[in-house]
């Protein structure tokens, strides 16, 4: 025999759920109606029930509505990291590039102004020969020799002395068509008369072949050298004109020191082929 549905009557919980919500229709229904008669015949009355219930509800409808708009947020924040990451890529390369472009402006200005003192140097000097590109230089061997493209076609000939932007270079030893050999200063072989700039002392700047330069004082035992010293070519025994920057003291001594010379071979692309210099002959005194 099949058993029948039973009723809610049968179940005393549904009977007390039914009755909670009778209860409380019926009560919202009275409420509303207070509510109602409130605001029509006692607007003050109503009016101070609102802003109560206002008070109590505000907190928590605030705080429903700040996770709203942080819910809402999700997606534009998002965005916004993407294309903040976007920007600062942009602008590292930016930046990248800039470094690039300065260090490019700076080798530019540099060029710029080694041509300049050379080109200052070649319009002081009318002893002039050509302005010849440096090909090559020994300057990492004992030997110190540097290459010009420029050679007997242009006027160039053995024992010419040679200049850079920065002082002296060395002397054309050998000459072929359309090149020329350079002894340089720093040669072992190499000897070229200076005096000091500050006080005219005579001395002799002899190469080492370990790219510096031994000074020596012609008057042994009355020179004392300190650091920093000038040499400048004296223009004795020709060949080399005075006045050209030959090198600066690196170490203190008495009679001998040593020195570095201010134009390297490895460190420019010209270089001045000069005239040999010729002092002008001392008149004889006449008789009287």
């Amino acid at each position: 025999m099949a058993s029948r549905p039973r009723r809610p009557g049968f179940s005393r919980r549904a009977q007390y759920g039914q009755f909670v919500g009778y209860v409380i229709l019926v009560a919202g229904g009275l409420v509303a109606a207070v509510l109602l008669a409130l605001s029509r015949f006692d607007p003050a009355t109503f009016g101070a029930l609102r802003t109560s219930a206002a008070t109590v509800t505000t907190p928590v409808s605030s705080g429903f509505a700040g996770i709203t708009r942080w819910i809402a947020a999700i997606p534009q924040g998002v965005g916004d990291y993407f294309a903040v990451k976007q920007r600062n890529e942009a602008l590292r390369a930016q930046i990248a590039q800039s470094k690039a472009d300065i260090m490019r402006a700076r080798g530019l200005d540099y060029e710029n102004r080694r041509l300049k003192r050379l080109l200052g140097v070649r319009e002081q000097v009318a002893t002039t020969v050509v302005s010849a590109h440096l090909v090559s230089s020994t300057a990492t061997s004992t030997r110190r020799y540097a290459v010009l493209d420029a050679g007997s076609q242009s006027g160039v000939e053995v024992g010419q002395p040679v200049r850079g932007p920065e002082g002296l270079v060395g002397r054309v030893v050998e000459v072929g068509l359309n090149n020329a050999r350079v002894l340089l200063i720093t040669d072992p072989e190499s000897i070229v008369p200076v005096r000091r700039a500050r006080d005219g002392l005579p001395a002799i700047a002899a190469g080492r072949g370990d790219g510096l330069i031994e000074i020596r004082a012609v008057n042994a035992g009355s020179a004392v050298f300190h650091p920093g010293d000038i040499f400048m070519t004296s223009g004795t025994g020709g060949i080399f004109s005075p006045n050209v920057p030959v090198a600066r003291a690196t170490a203190g001594g008495r009679d001998t020191t040593t020195a570095r010379g201010f134009a390297r071979a490895d460190t420019f692309d010209y270089a001045l082929v000069e005239r040999a210099f010729v002092p002008m002959p001392i008149a004889p005194e006449r008789a009287r």
